[in-house]
């Protein structure tokens, strides 16, 4: 073996790593679906494949959008925090000034969504589900 050879890998999976953080907090998260107002569209367990950047940027950390570029059209399914501060995955029904989104359920007999707690803000949407497995 030659002379740092043996360092290759190290600095392979460092790579990788700090690569697939980077894309974590600014481009992609995963989200594993619980409960069953999704249902049969999202069903529980399902890991559900969520763009960070499909409204626009919102830094790490922050509560609100610092670039906004589009807002979620009728029948996206979005990922956002809940007025209690939970984790939801709905579907966007009605969008009121391009600020405040009501959203529901599929499963509408089993379903907290905004018939509960009214609509959502901008700045309380993580991303856009692009697909699940």
């Amino acid at each position: 073996m030659g002379k740092g050879t043996s360092t290759f890998p190290a600095k392979a999976i460092i790579g990788a790593l700090v690569t697939t953080l980077i894309m974590k907090i600014f481009l992609f998260d995963f989200v594993i679906a619980e409960g069953h107002s999704m249902e049969p569209v999202i069903m529980p367990g399902n890991v559900l494949l969520v763009s960070k950047l499909s409204y626009g940027f919102k830094p790490p950390g922050s509560a609100k959008y610092l670039l906004r570029w589009v807002v979620p059209k009728k029948g996206d399914i979005i990922v956002f925090y809940t007025p209690m501060g939970e984790i939801a995955v709905k579907r966007c029904s009605d969008v009121y000034n391009n600020d405040s989104f009501y959203v529901l359920g599929e499963n509408v007999l089993n379903s907290y969504d905004s018939r509960s707690y009214g609509p959502i803000s901008m700045d309380s949407i993580v991303g856009k589900v692009l697909g699940k497995r």
